[in-house]
C-alpha cells in the first residue's frame, strides 16, 4: 500500500484492507496510519468490517501525539513502542486508545541489501504483537479480533494475577 518513499495514499490504504477482509486474512499487521479527519469515518467503517469478518488488525499508533485512524478505534488491537528487547514482552495500557506497548525502541531491523538498521518507532512495535496474535490464532483458531485482545490482556508483562483484562 506505500510507494518507494514509505507513504501512499489513504484511499489505497483502504482499499488494501478491504481486499485483505475480503480474502479471509485472520491478522493484518499495520505498521502505518492517517491522522487526517476525512478519513475518521472510513476507517472507522473498515475496522468494524475487519472485526466483524474476524480478521484482527494489528494497528501502530501514530509516533506523536495526535489522532490515529484505524489505531484509536476499539475493534482493532494498538500499539506503541516501548522499551526492551523480549519479543514476548507486551504491556497492557491502562488508559487507551493505545492497548498495548512492545518493544519498538532501539530495535534492529532488517534494511536493503540485507543489512540492518537500528531504528525507533512503533511501527516497529506492532510486529511483535501481531507475531503473537498469529501464535494465539495458530492454537485457538475460532476466537474473535475481542477474545484475542483480552487474551494479549491476560499475558500482558504488567497483568496482575486474578486480574480478568
Amino acid at each position: 500500500m506505500l510507494g518507494e518513499r514509505l507513504s501512499g495514499k489513504g484511499m489505497v490504504f483502504a482499499a488494501g484492507l478491504r481486499w485483505a477482509i475480503e480474502h479471509g486474512a485472520r491478522v493484518v499487521n499495520l505498521s502505518l496510519s492517517t491522522g487526517r479527519e476525512d478519513y475518521f469515518g472510513l476507517f472507522h467503517e473498515i475496522a468494524d468490517e475487519a472485526a466483524f469478518a474476524g480478521t484482527i488488525l494489528v494497528c501502530a499508533t501514530n509516533n506523536v501525539p495526535a489522532p490515529t485512524y484505524p489505531g484509536q478505534f476499539s475493534s482493532v488491537i494498538s500499539v506503541a513502542a516501548h522499551d526492551g528487547q523480549d519479543p514476548f514482552s507486551i504491556d497492557a495500557n491502562p488508559a487507551p486508545p493505545v492497548d498495548f506497548g512492545a518493544p519498538g525502541i532501539d530495535i534492529e531491523v532488517p534494511w536493503l541489501n540485507g543489512s540492518t538498521i537500528v531504528s525507533t518507532g512503533n511501527s516497529f512495535a506492532a510486529p511483535h504483537v501481531t507475531g503473537l496474535v498469529a501464535r494465539i490464532l495458530s492454537k485457538h483458531p475460532s476466537l474473535t479480533p475481542y477474545d484475542v485482545k483480552c487474551v494479549l490482556r491476560a499475558v500482558s508483562s504488567n497483568a496482575e494475577a486474578g486480574d480478568d483484562g
